[in-house]
C-alpha cells in the first residue's frame, strides 16, 4: 500500500468527515491529480501501482477515533477499503502489505509514499 521500507502515516487528527478524510488520503499518500475523492477512486489509487510503482508496505493511521465516532459509517468503508487493498497486495512478490491503526492520536507528521 505504500512505497519503500518506512511507513507512511496517515494522521486522521481533526478529521470529521469523508471530505476532510479524502482530503488527508490526497495529500499524504500523493495521489494523483485524477483522484476522484470518493471510495471507488481511493480503492483503485491503492490497488493500481501505474501511478506510482511499488505502492506495497505498512500504512499506519492514527488519530482514526475522532473520525470514527464522528463519521462512523465513513469510518467503516474506510477501513473496508484499507482492508481490500492489503488483502490485495498480500498476493503480489516482494509486498509487505500492512495496515496499522495507531491508538495514539499521532505517532509523527503525515509522511508521504516517497519518505520525504
Amino acid at each position: 500500500m505504500v512505497t519503500g521500507d518506512d511507513p507512511v502515516v496517515l494522521s486522521l487528527v481533526g478529521v470529521r468527515d469523508k471530505a476532510a478524510f479524502m482530503e488527508r488520503c490526497a495529500r499524504s499518500f500523493r495521489l494523483p491529480d485524477w483522484f476522484g475523492r470518493n471510495w471507488d477512486a481511493l480503492a483503485d489509487c491503492l490497488t493500481d501501482p501505474s501511478w506510482t510503482p511499488g505502492v506495497r508496505g505498512r500504512l499506519v493511521v492514527s488519530g482514526w477515533q475522532e473520525f470514527a465516532e464522528a463519521a462512523p459509517e465513513e469510518w467503516e468503508m474506510a477501513r473496508q477499503v484499507f482492508a481490500d487493498a492489503v488483502a490485495h497486495w498480500r498476493g503480489v512478490p516482494g509486498a509487505r502489505p500492512e495496515l496499522v491503526l495507531a491508538p495514539g492520536a499521532d505517532p509523527g507528521a503525515d509522511t508521504p509514499c516517497d519518505g520525504s
